[in-house]
């Protein structure tokens, strides 16, 4: 129970940190609530404690999820940066036809320029209410990754955005110079839409709703951290961590005595 509630304390530690950083707006008044000075602290104050409160129980959903299953349950064969045996692990659940998502795309790519001590893990999240071509382009990415390209296929993707289809696909496929028979096959296969519908299981049983919607570890990242938010969370992820197992260390110790 004890660390239970450390880990719940931490975690709204993580959520304070990114209302200090840069403009994150979880908190923040609407634009009609203020009065003529434009200041409306008790509405602020309300609105801040209900997101709080609001991502405090989601996150204490997503932990208990988390902490069913394995690294390598929750990694699986999905697509991958930086090191596999680092502390710290990065899932960012995204739709290809999202355009919140492409900006994150290229946020991730300046945060995993040659870091090692964070893995990044990308989760299909295809929105196909709203994005007809989200699962088709998921399932390209899919294919390019049997082909060992899902990065510079992921990254045409996000970059034309507004030629998402059959056309472009293959196009693609044939620029980053993929096999286009076996990338049409895999891309068609039933395991491509195994694939795809496993992490949407995932992102349902985490009661994930939008996209881009990133994990740190178990930890819920709030929506509309900017990128020294993710810099921050990781090294103090690894301090907690390293907190945990001193004081995991020094009970054990006293136990034995």
């Amino acid at each position: 129970m004890k660390a239970t509630l450390s880990k719940t304390r931490f975690a709204s530690l993580m959520m304070v940190l990114c209302l200090s950083l840069l403009g994150c707006s979880q908190g923040a008044a609407p634009p009609e609530a203020t009065d003529a000075s434009g200041a409306s602290p008790e509405v602020s104050e309300s609105a801040e404690a209900e997101a709080r409160a609001e991502w405090e129980a989601r996150q204490q959903h997503i932990a208990s999820v988390i902490g069913k299953k394995s690294r390598a349950e929750l990694i699986g064969d999905s697509p991958t940066k930086g090191s596999p045996d680092a502390e710290v692990v990065l899932f960012k659940f995204s739709d290809f036809q999202c355009p919140y998502c492409a900006v994150a795309s290229a946020d991730m790519k300046t945060f995993m320029d040659g870091r090692e001590d964070v893995l990044y893990v990308y989760k299909h999240f295809p929105l196909n209410r709203i994005h007809p071509e989200a699962t088709p382009a998921a399932k390209a990415t899919w294919a390019a990754q049997q082909q060992g390209q899902f990065w510079l296929y992921h990254d045409g993707l996000f970059a034309y955005q507004d030629r998402l289809g059959e056309d472009y696909y293959v196009e693609l496929a044939e620029q980053i110079g993929l096999d286009v028979e076996q990338f049409n096959r895999d891309r068609n296969s039933t395991e491509a839409a195994a694939a795809v519908e496993a992490d949407l299981q995932l992102a349902q049983d985490l009661q994930i709703g939008g996209t881009p919607t990133f994990l740190m570890n178990d930890i819920l990242v709030p929506g509309g951290a900017p990128l020294e938010f993710f810099e921050e969370a990781a090294v103090r992820i690894r301090e907690f961590n390293a907190t945990q197992s001193d004081e995991e260390q020094s009970d054990e110790e006293q136990s034995d005595e």
